[in-house]
């Protein structure tokens, strides 16, 4: 699972570090065929996966009694991947307009580079703690490096600011988004599983979704300046889940 976590959250930097960069040479279109050309790519790739994951028992009405929508066990784990992945998407949809609105002098074809770089070190340097510390620990690191990451974006007048700034995306984002697969895959039942990993991604869907919505609010109603930093109205609702919940997701360790 961790290195299936890497994979998707160095494909969520990679993807739109092409498309910053690739845009202004070969257009909008182009780009976008680069994206199918990616997925046409994964079909191909897919044939050639050996484990096809078949579950060795047939469906029984006694099963059938446990399918759902979400696991509750990992509700609060889906709230803390909606409220972090916000930020993060309204960065993916709206930091080029960003940089352009407020005139910044920086090379944000480079920011997703310095993400995804950052977040690769941090995950080989960090891989033998994330199975064996808590929850919490992880939790208090990234949402501190959330709320470095919002104020050095609207403080933003120079590449090393950004340096910054991308680095503290890559442990706000990059990092809760690893440690809150993990949780949740130790707070459900081993049958409901894939059901506990879809919750999450349920999470992380809306945040994708509304981020863009919120970004576009945001950018059309206050100035510019105030555009990362009136997202840190996030913090008060990750806080309140977090001590709601906290003695469940710091005890998820002890499933492992």
């Amino acid at each position: 699972m961790g290195f299936y976590g890497l994979m998707n959250a160095l494909a969520m930097a990679v993807a739109p570090l092409i498309a910053i960069n690739s845009y202004k040479v070969i257009g909008y279109r182009y780009s976008m065929m680069i994206a199918s050309l990616a997925a046409v790519i994964m079909l191909i790739m897919i044939k050639f996966v050996k484990n096809h994951a078949i579950p060795q028992n047939k469906l029984s009405l006694k099963n059938i009694k446990h399918i759902g929508i979400i696991q509750k066990d990992t509700i609060p784990v889906a709230l803390l991947m909606l409220f972090f992945s916000i930020p993060y998407f309204a960065t993916q949809a709206d930091l080029v307009e960003y940089v352009a609105m407020r005139k910044l002098s920086v090379s944000v074809g480079y920011f997703f580079l310095i993400y995804a770089l950052s977040l690769l070190i941090i995950r080989i340097w960090l891989k033998r703690f994330f199975d064996t510390i808590a929850f919490g620990f992880w939790f208090w690191l990234s949402l501190i490096a959330m709320i470095i990451f919002l104020i050095s974006m609207a403080f933003m007048k120079n590449n090393f600011i950004m340096l910054i700034a991308a680095v503290a995306l890559s442990i706000g984002y990059g990092v809760i988004y690893s440690i809150n697969q993990t949780t949740a895959l130790l707070l459900s039942p081993l049958d409901q599983q894939g059901l506990a990993s879809s919750t999450v991604y349920l999470g992380l869907d809306f945040g994708m979704a509304s981020a863009p919505i919120l970004g576009g609010i945001i950018a059309s109603t206050i100035p510019h300046f105030y555009f990362y930093p009136i997202m840190l109205i996030m913090v008060p609702f990750v806080l309140v889940i977090y001590f709601i919940y906290r003695k469940k997701l710091n005890g998820a360790i002890q499933n492992h």
